[in-house]
């Protein structure tokens, strides 16, 4: 097996990497990731509690957003043609798991756009519930987003030629 390289890196700097030559293909990737919160911050978003408004449905908004904004985030990223976003919460008794899917057919995967929409869907379940979550110093110490993970990346050419053969 050859030696990694970085792609992005050039002699005068860094690039976008060209995909151009590569083949359409059918991709999707998902990521997850979980916000710890108290137990009764969950159960306030349960009964629909949180002053600033419904959390999920506004975090599931707010991940897609930034799914769409990719590009616009990560410097070195190509903008995308995205067919589908799935954004879905699991919801513990002190957790609440984000897990988001990404699908498109094109020439570059799209676990970058997958795990930026579970980043920014915790980071608005974060501040949605900040006025909850805080102590009395204004500080949030049960409070923590972890375990952002890709948890697949899947590319298939022949899905693509299927499509268009017919």
């Amino acid at each position: 097996m050859g030696e990694k390289e970085f792609t992005h890196l050039t002699e005068t700097g860094v690039h976008m990497v060209e995909v151009g030559e590569k083949p359409q293909q059918r991709r999707t990737a998902k990521a997850s990731g979980k916000i710890h919160l108290q137990k009764k911050t969950i159960d306030m978003i349960k009964n629909a509690e949180i002053k600033k408004g419904n959390v999920l449905t506004t975090a599931q908004i707010a991940g897609i957003q930034a799914v769409k904004k990719t590009s616009d985030i990560i410097p070195l990223c190509h903008p995308l043609n995205l067919s589908g976003i799935e954004i879905e919460f699991d919801v513990g008794e002190t957790e609440i798991t984000a897990t988001c899917e990404c699908r498109l057919t094109g020439q570059t995967g799209v676990e970058m756009e997958a795990i930026t929409g579970v980043s920014v869907a915790l980071l608005t379940i974060w501040d949605m519930t900040k006025a909850v979550e805080k102590d009395k110093n204004g500080q949030y110490p049960d409070t923590k987003i972890s375990d952002i993970v890709v948890l697949k990346k899947e590319k298939n050419l022949k899905t693509h030629q299927m499509l268009y053969e017919k």
